[in-house]
């Protein structure tokens, strides 16, 4: 399971220019689900993103994670995450986990982000066509695997 993590002052995910989700403070999660990935990839990606430490300490070091500060968590499915552009010049998907596995991993991951967040969590909706808005803070981005 492969997370695109930035860090943002805010950050909202809209549908047919209707508003599904927004965080202020927080991380933008872009969430994909490969083939061989299970509910274990998801806990440990999960756990990481929420003690990773890449929130500013009084000091200006990042040493503070999401759960240290309460900010908020913005979850938006993106199965070209898990794409491979080893060769040519088109994407292959062929590690990208099928349609109704990565829902389900999906659904999972929301669900634990919730109990663990405490209710900080917004979502976009999975398989849609979405727009999302946001204001990198940094700007800061990793690129996390559950791995």
């Amino acid at each position: 399971m492969l997370g695109l993590i930035q860090r943002v002052s805010s950050a909202s995910v809209a549908i047919e220019n209707r508003l599904q989700g927004n965080i202020d403070q927080g991380i933008l999660l872009l969430l994909g689900v490969e083939k061989n990935d299970d509910q274990d990839n998801a806990d440990q990606l999960l756990k990481k993103i929420l003690n990773y430490r890449i929130f500013n300490d009084e000091l200006g070091k990042m040493n503070l994670s999401l759960n240290d500060i309460g900010g908020g968590l913005l979850v938006v499915s993106q199965f070209t995450l898990a794409a491979d552009t080893k060769k040519g010049l088109r994407p292959s998907f062929s590690s990208a986990a099928p349609p109704e596995q990565a829902e389900a991993l999906y659904d999972y991951f929301l669900r634990q982000a919730q109990i663990e967040c405490q209710g900080r969590v917004a979502s976009g909706e999975f398989g849609a066509d979405m727009q999302v808005s946001l204001c990198n803070d940094g700007p800061v981005t990793f690129l996390l695997s559950s791995q």
